[in-house]
């Protein structure tokens, strides 16, 4: 199965929003998946072990519990596929992100200009009409 096959899932990647907050026991996986997508504890407990064996997933036993935690192996087939294709997004995120600095720095420049202004005696406030 392909990486992008396991990710096609909604399921799956709640599961892994859920198994990326940190390690977490089956049980309350299959609570919260169960309540928000109305399927059973076994249909969580199959989207857990195609987690498992698609290399998404990794499980070890705590007592009776099974503790479930992210697995890098399945990202990072993920993210191999997805490298050629970072030339895509990777110029326009520069692009916003200095776009966003630069209007950070704009409004930075006009609060202190105000601030100025109001603490300068030679430029009383004007009543505006």
């Amino acid at each position: 199965m392909h990486a992008f096959d396991v990710l096609g899932d909604p399921v799956r990647r709640r599961i892994l929003e859920l198994l990326a907050e940190g390690e977490a026991p089956a049980g309350a996986v299959c609570e919260i998946v169960s309540a928000e997508f109305g399927i059973t504890q076994p249909a969580v407990s199959q989207h857990l072990r195609v987690l498992r064996e698609q290399g998404f997933a990794s499980v070890r036993a705590d007592g009776r519990r099974r503790l479930y935690a992210v697995d890098a192996r399945g990202l990072q087939q993920a993210s191999d596929w997805l490298s050629p294709f970072e030339r895509f997004w990777r110029g326009p995120l520069a692009a916003l992100g200095t776009e966003l600095k630069r209007g950070q720095r704009a409004r930075r420049l006009d609060a202190d200009a105000v601030h100025d202004r109001a603490d300068d005696p030679a430029d009383p406030p004007r009543d505006e009409e």
